[in-house]
């Protein structure tokens, strides 16, 4: 923990495996606290005593209180004076750790549902008088039954009568639903309330403090030696590439891989903003090539991705040996990257997906890794490039994966099948902004399906590709929701695509939110 950090206000979020545990941390953020998730199994008294925080909160999880051998909070964390919230799982495996008890609901709440408020309480301030309904999210199969000593019922929902509970002379809260996500829409005053009014904060971590926390962390960690950053032309690595340079300067080297799975014009506008406006050492390597020989004929997606990753290491060493070597090599891996990949910290959460640049560095490397922005989700990273002060047509620019399109290609990826779906993707986007859209959509890509259906062009018989077209709105990339296009637009890409990308006789739309699916298509 540097200083900066160490003087923070901050929450521990303490996860119990819920996919959603990580948006608790991106709301009290966007109050101004800092926060940090780490695993039930991992928070023992030493740990509460080196973190110290201001006050806990209990995630979510999948399991069932009044199973064996089920996750527990350790106790102290009741003992310590300090306010606790328990969300869903957490409000149960308080209250069963506190004398209450917990039970198997004969009819599940997921979804959702409209709890009663029944008692003032600061927890629910500003949402409305004893008797007001609240709109929440549920997602669970038990239900508390019986509630510790000192506590009293705050809200109640058809099938959960202790759907809000509150000790409020110990500052203990527990709700069944989950404030965290967008789908309660008004749980960010909740945690609010918990954070500002019940736990006594201000709120005093901004981007403009983490820049210089960050700074002074890579500083820490890096000392005198060199590192080097892979760029993937996407808005995390050059956020990452620039923070580290202002850290430590000419220690820096950027290495730039042209994968030959990038977007129209990528390369070129990558090469231009490091070497001119930032004047960062820059090494651009064409391995298109080198990278499409190896993806050739393979169609698993987690093996592509391992390949791309592997790739990517490997040219990073061969670079880092002709700028006189490396002792550390820099990502702009994210936090919904690691949490797809693997829980953070090895939490217990369920993993989703590999993802190319998370899981550490083959053992015949002498570099370590530097990941600035690991703890950060997207919308954050857009702050913190607009702190360092990156032009703000790069930083707007849509998410892209490290894989590139490779992930956008599903089955077998080749040169031809690149370049099919790079001018595809170029109509599509620029369309998205000949109609003032862009600035709206999180995210809009197509997708080269592996697929060909029969078409008619000019009286002749095609037998070509279809191609899928996706946009999704998003705050943090952890759930989706399809952008809602007209019809009038739809058909009008769909038009220039077919009349001018060869190969492709069919375009079809995306309507698919996040979850069941995820944003990419692999």
């Amino acid at each position: 923990m540097t200083e900066i950090q160490a003087h923070h206000e901050k929450v521990l979020v303490i996860d119990f495996g819920s996919q959603v545990t990580q948006l608790i941390a991106r709301r009290l953020r966007e109050s101004g606290v800092y926060c940090e998730v780490h695993p039930f199994n991992r928070v023992d008294d030493a740990f509460l005593d080196a973190y110290a925080p201001q006050a806990i909160i209990l995630s979510g999880g999948p399991n069932s209180v009044h199973g064996e051998g089920t996750p527990r909070a350790t106790q102290s964390v009741f003992e310590r004076g300090l306010p606790v919230l328990g969300i869903c799982y957490g409000e149960q495996t308080m209250c069963a750790q506190l004398g209450g008890s917990v039970e198997a609901a004969e009819e599940r709440e997921f979804g959702r549902a409209d709890i009663e408020i029944v008692a003032d309480s600061p927890l629910f301030e500003g949402l409305g008088a004893v008797g007001h309904l609240e709109r929440v999210w549920m997602s669970h199969g038990d239900r508390v039954n019986a509630i510790p000593q000192g506590f009293h019922p705050i809200a109640a929902s058809e099938n959960a009568p202790f759907a809000a509970i509150a000790d409020e002379g110990r500052r203990f809260y527990g709700v069944q639903f989950h404030p965290e996500v967008v789908n309660t829409p008004r749980g960010a005053l909740i945690l609010r309330n918990f954070t500002h009014n019940i736990a006594g904060m201000k709120g005093d971590w901004t981007m403009a403090a983490f820049k210089e926390e960050a700074i002074a962390k890579i500083r820490e960690q890096v000392g005198s030696g060199r590192v080097i950053c892979g760029l993937s032309g996407g808005v995390d690595s050059s956020v990452a590439a620039v923070l580290i340079h202002e850290a430590i300067g000419d220690q820096l080297t950027c290495v730039f891989v042209d994968t030959g799975l990038m977007r129209t014009g990528e390369a070129d506008q990558v090469v231009s903003l490091f070497r001119e406006h930032y004047n960062i050492p820059l090494v651009a390597a064409d391995e298109e090539e080198r990278f499409l020989s190896a993806l050739a004929g393979e169609s698993d997606p987690e093996k592509k991705r391992k390949t791309i990753g592997k790739l990517f290491i490997d040219v990073f060493e061969d670079k880092a040996k002709g700028v006189g070597g490396a002792d550390f090599l820099a990502q702009g891996t994210l936090y919904p990257d690691v949490i797809e990949s693997v829980s953070f910290d090895g939490g217990p959460s369920v993993t989703i997906k590999s993802h190319h640049n998370v899981g550490g560095l083959p053992e015949r490397m002498n570099m370590k890794l530097v990941e600035p922005l690991r703890e950060l989700f997207k919308d954050e990273v857009r702050a913190l490039g607009r702190e360092l002060g990156l032009p703000e047509s790069f930083i707007g620019r849509h998410p892209f994966p490290g894989p590139g399109l490779a992930i956008r290609i599903p089955g077998e990826v080749t040169k031809d099948k690149a370049d099919i779906l790079r001018k595809a993707d170029a109509i599509y986007i620029e369309e998205i902004r000949k109609a003032g859209l862009y600035d709206s959509i999180w995210q809009a890509f197509a997708v080269l399906l592996p697929v060909q259906t029969v078409g008619v062009m000019g009286d002749a018989r095609t037998y070509d590709n279809v191609l899928a077209l996706r946009a999704v709105n998003s705050t943090d990339g952890m759930t989706a929701d399809y952008f809602p296009f007209d019809h009038d637009f739809l058909g009008r890409v769909a038009t220039r695509i077919i009349n001018e990308v060869r190969g492709v006789n069919r375009v079809v739309y995306d309507v698919t939110s996040k979850p069941p699916g995820t944003i990419e298509w692999e």
